[in-house]
C-alpha cells in the first residue's frame, strides 16, 4: 500500500479523533510509576504530555486555523508555549487531564467540521512566527502528526521505566534505543 503524501482531511481526522481514546486506554489507572516519571533531567513524564496536548488543543490548533482563515498570512499565528503544562495540571489528575483533552478534542473537530473546508480552504495561506508561511493543510496535517509524535513519546517514556528491568533484551527491544528526540 502507498504512502499517504497528499493531505486529506477524513485521513487526518480518523488520527485525530483516535487519539484520547488510545490516551484513556494506555494510561488510565496505571500506577505512578507508568505516568509520573520521565527519562531524566528536562523531559516528561506521561502526565506533561498529556496536559501539553490539553494546551495544544486550547492555544493552538484551532485558535490558529481561525487566525489563518480570517487574516491569511497579514497576521502570524500566536506564539505557542510548549511548556506551559507544568503549571496548567497543577493539582490535577491524570484522568481529570484524559477527560479535558477529550471534550476538548470533540470540541475542536466539531468545530473544524462546522468550518466546511473546500479544499480552496486547505490552500490558503498563514504564517507561523517561526515557520514563516504555512498552508492550512499543513497546519492540520501538523496537527495530526503532532499526535503521532507524542503517542510515540509516551510509549518511549513509558518503556524507560524498564530500560534497565529488561536486561540483555534491550538489544531487540527498538523503543529503548530510540534517541531521535528525547526533549519534549
Amino acid at each position: 500500500m502507498a504512502k499517504l503524501t497528499e493531505f486529506s482531511l477524513a485521513e487526518a481526522g480518523a488520527v485525530l479523533t483516535r487519539t484520547p481514546a488510545t490516551l484513556n486506554a494506555l494510561l488510565r489507572g496505571l500506577p505512578n510509576l507508568w505516568v509520573r516519571c520521565n527519562e531524566g533531567k528536562d523531559t516528561w513524564s506521561a502526565f506533561d504530555i498529556v496536559g501539553h496536548l490539553i494546551f495544544g488543543e486550547r492555544t493552538d490548533w484551532m485558535p490558529r486555523v481561525r487566525i489563518l482563515l480570517e487574516n491569511g498570512e497579514a497576521r502570524p499565528f500566536d506564539p505557542f508555549d510548549r511548556f506551559a503544562q507544568f503549571k496548567e495540571s497543577q493539582g490535577k489528575s491524570l484522568e481529570q487531564l484524559l477527560d479535558d483533552f477529550a471534550r476538548l478534542r470533540r470540541e475542536n473537530l466539531a468545530a473544524l467540521q462546522a468550518l466546511n473546508l473546500q479544499d480552496a480552504d486547505l490552500a490558503r495561506r498563514g504564517r507561523h512566527p517561526a515557520l514563516g508561511v504555512v498552508t492550512l493543510s499543513e497546519l492540520l496535517a501538523a496537527w495530526a502528526v503532532h499526535d503521532l509524535t507524542h503517542v510515540h513519546q509516551l510509549s518511549r517514556v513509558m518503556a524507560h521505566q524498564y530500560r534497565d528491568a529488561v536486561g540483555p533484551w534491550s538489544a531487540y527491544l527498538g523503543v529503548l534505543q530510540c534517541s531521535g528526540h528525547s526533549a519534549p
